[in-house]
């Protein structure tokens, strides 16, 4: 229920009456995010076409709603159109005829919302209280621990820059000041889950490594050992070390010239993409002048007690939008993986790059621009089609990080060092949509409807999923973060000390994290970083080739099309000499090859699971059969149709010979699938017979008999010489599809 003095609306939006918009003040507010001229803005036309970005639109959103407008992300979104916006305010304003009447411009329109106080005490103050972590600095302090799986590592960003003689002196003054100018360099995390501003930064000065005095191959060695100690170095961020600056001296270069290298490491739990070019251009200016910064009049922790108060019912709102998905939503992409990730005993991430010519990316907005799409859309479709092709599925999760600041919530906010990073599970389904423009539309349209319902975090989502899932929780390694925006290295530090010359980021529990920047001339530098150990020899290779291939190809492409991705050419070969090998066909289907050889390899290992997991062929074999004699005695033959719904694990193989061997037809149900998926299934399948290891009670009303597999397991088993039926297998997609053949091939538990 709203408060005395409020209103609700259909957007879900809660305020006091707004101030009335003109037309005018909506357009030059909009003209302004485009970087464009009132006049140059139509008021009917697609602003994501004129290169209006989610980002500027959330921005957006928020300076509607701090001056006392009431609308949505989703629902401005969902019309892009200067006119479609103010009829949209104006009728909640009760002004909708008052098209050129005065009015406030949003900057200065009379608000009620809430507003963070500044006469808060500055976060250096002594006795600074602890606050939570975010959801997102949660995450990543647990997913930094030992027992977790790609754990053991930091949320870490480590860069290198080459400069010109660098004065030692003069660089440790400055990181002193930036230390002093934002607290969250001093903050430390406890094991409650909480944070603290500590009175002074622990950092111990400068480090210099000087290789003034040895050749350059003896410097070169040095530094890239430096570079592996410290790019992956696990910061104590329990004693308030969230932040590294070290400096090496190099030998002079032939023309006599010295460059020195600065490295720095900083945890993401105290900063984001933007919070690391703020340092990057205080450190600059704080490096000519120490006094120059001064302390900020707002802070980190009072920014987070002010939008937990205003955001308290926008969550539940998310929540309960969320709640609704949980059921339906898939998992990360299911990338080849040469060993599994909880074998991975210390990750390291390497990264890949490509960059972008500047009018290939000027080439491609304006492409995007023609179909309605964001450029930042564009991208995450490029790389939804990839990993598609990598995957061989087409529905799944991709992790995308959010920068939320309220721009207009605080003067100093924008000057802020924190991690103010949410986090949207974008679910992908390149089935919706023709060709790529059509699935890049859907792609975008998904992603507008969850970032309006971002309140209720990414991390949120995992958690809940977790505890839905039980044994084989879903999850999302796969990251996009695009932050196209502005160049990561700000001109300011470019211009003082030079380019980054290299970088890497890791995060816990994360497989493969795509990045994108903008770059200095106006194109883009992509990057990857990847826990190498985890993928076959070349996948990464392969995958990077082929997102900058695809992008290259779409500057000229028919956007009405799907994109043709070519296999790698070592992944094609290896298909063609697999296919190409001739084998005897045995006249036997697969699951008849297991059972002739289940008597001579009785005691052989044939299923391996967890740690210690283990079922020989003669144990797998009497399972199976006892499933097929349940099945058997109540009919099942002639390739009936049986459901089958299990976990994955021995139980759901043993089902599935059971089926077979019975002399039916299995059609795998998911456990995760909505109860509405799985009765279309069973009634388009025409199975009378469910067979069902998930353990819980079956529907009072289903048409169905549900035999639990336990209760299977416990019938005598069939006999071992039966006449084998012929059966076939239905395919996962429908079970209308035709039946896919087995036969010509030899079972994977044959002889090789």
């Amino acid at each position: 229920m709203a408060r005395k003095g409020t209103s609700t609306d259909p957007s879900g939006c809660t305020g006091t009456a707004a101030p009335a918009w003109t037309l005018e003040a909506l357009r030059a507010e909009v003209a302004a995010l485009l970087g464009a001229e009132p006049a140059e803005v139509d008021d009917d036309g697609d602003l994501f076409a004129l290169g209006l970005q989610s980002l500027q639109l959330m921005q957006f959103t928020n300076r509607v709603n701090r001056a006392g407008g009431r609308a949505g992300f989703t629902e401005l979104a969902r019309d892009p159109r200067v006119g479609s916006w103010y009829r949209l305010l104006s009728s909640r304003t009760g002004a909708a005829g008052a098209r050129s009447g005065p009015a406030r411009p949003p900057a200065e329109a009379p608000s009620t919302a809430v507003r963070p106080s500044t006469a808060v005490p500055p976060s250096a103050a002594p006795g600074r209280e602890p606050f939570p972590l975010t959801p997102v600095q949660q995450a990543y302090w647990i997913g930094r621990g030992d027992d977790r799986p790609l754990g053991g590592v930091g949320c870490h960003a480590y860069l290198e820059i080459d400069a010109a003689e660098v004065h030692p002196g003069r660089l440790e003054q400055a990181v002193r000041a930036l230390t002093r100018r934002h607290p969250m360099l001093r903050a430390r995390c406890d094991d409650d889950g909480t944070q603290r501003v500590l009175d002074a930064s622990p950092w111990p000065g400068l480090t210099v490594h000087d290789h003034t005095a040895g050749t350059r191959a003896d410097a070169d060695t040095a530094v890239a050992g430096l570079r592996e100690r410290l790019s992956h170095r696990r910061l104590r961020v329990g004693e308030g070390e969230v932040f590294d600056v070290q400096l090496s001296r190099l030998p002079a270069a032939a023309d006599s010239r010295r460059v020195d290298r600065i490295h720095l490491g900083v945890d993401l739990l105290v900063a984001d993409v933007h919070s690391i070019r703020l340092l990057l251009a205080d450190l600059a200016e704080l490096y000519d002048d120490p006094d120059a910064l001064g302390e900020l009049a707002y802070d980190f922790p009072s920014h987070l007690a002010a939008r937990g108060t205003a955001r308290a019912d926008e969550r539940e709102r998310a929540k309960e939008y969320w709640s609704d998905r949980l059921v339906g939503l898939p998992g990360g992409p299911r990338l080849p993986l040469a060993t599994d990730p909880e074998d991975v005993v210390r990750p390291r991430f390497v990264r890949r790059t490509h960059t972008l010519a500047p009018h290939t990316w000027e080439r491609l907005r304006a492409r995007a621009g023609e179909h309605g799409v964001t450029p930042s859309v564009l991208l995450a479709t490029a790389f939804a089609e990839v990993l598609a092709r990598f995957s061989g599925e087409r529905h799944f999760l991709l992790n995308v990080p959010l920068f939320d600041r309220e721009h207009d919530a605080h003067p100093d906010l924008d000057r802020i060092v924190a991690d103010f990073t949410s986090l949207v599970l974008l679910e992908i389904d390149l089935g919706r949509g023709t060709g790529f423009a059509g699935r890049a539309r859907a792609v975008q349209q998904r992603l507008h409807d969850d970032v309006g319902h971002a309140a209720y975090t990414g991390v949120d989502v995992l958690r809940d999923m977790a505890r839905a899932d039980a044994d084989h929780p879903r999850t999302a390694p796969v990251v996009f973060a695009c932050n196209i925006d502005a160049p990561l290295v700000p001109d300011a530090f470019a211009d003082r000390f030079g380019e980054l010359s290299w970088m890497v980021s890791q995060t816990p529990q994360v497989w493969l994290e795509h990045q994108i920047y903008r770059t200095r001339d106006g194109g883009l530098l992509l990057a990857w970083d990847a826990v190498e150990e985890l993928f076959p020899d070349g996948l990464l290779d392969g995958l990077t080739a082929a997102c900058a291939a695809l992008l290259d190809h779409l500057v000229m492409a028919d956007w009405t099309a799907v994109p043709d991705l070519p296999l790698p050419a070592g992944q094609l070969r290896r298909r063609h000499e697999v296919n190409a090998t001739h084998r005897p066909e045995s006249g036997r289907a697969l699951h008849e090859e297991f059972f002739t050889h289940a008597g001579t390899r009785a005691d052989a290992p044939a299923l391996l699971w967890g740690a210690e997991g283990v079922l020989t062929h003669d144990e797998l074999a009497e399972r199976a059969l006892r499933i097929a004699g349940a099945l058997a005695d109540r009919g099942i033959r002639d390739g009936a149709p049986v459901l089958v719904t299990a976990p994955k694990g021995p139980d759901q193989i043993a089902a599935v010979l059971g089926v077979l061997a019975a002399g039916g037809s299995y059609v795998p149900v998911g456990v995760d699938q909505p109860a509405e998926r799985r009765a279309r299934i069973l009634a388009v399948s025409g199975a009378r017979l469910v067979l069902d290891g998930t353990g819980t009670p079956a529907p009072a009303a289903s048409p169905a008999e549900v035999l639990p597999l336990a209760e299977a397991l416990r019938f005598r088993p069939w006999p071992r010489r039966c006449p084998w039926a012929r059966t076939t297998r239905r395919t996962r997609s429908s079970p209308r599809d035709p039946p896919a053949s087995r036969r010509g091939s030899r079972s994977a538990t044959g002889p090789r």
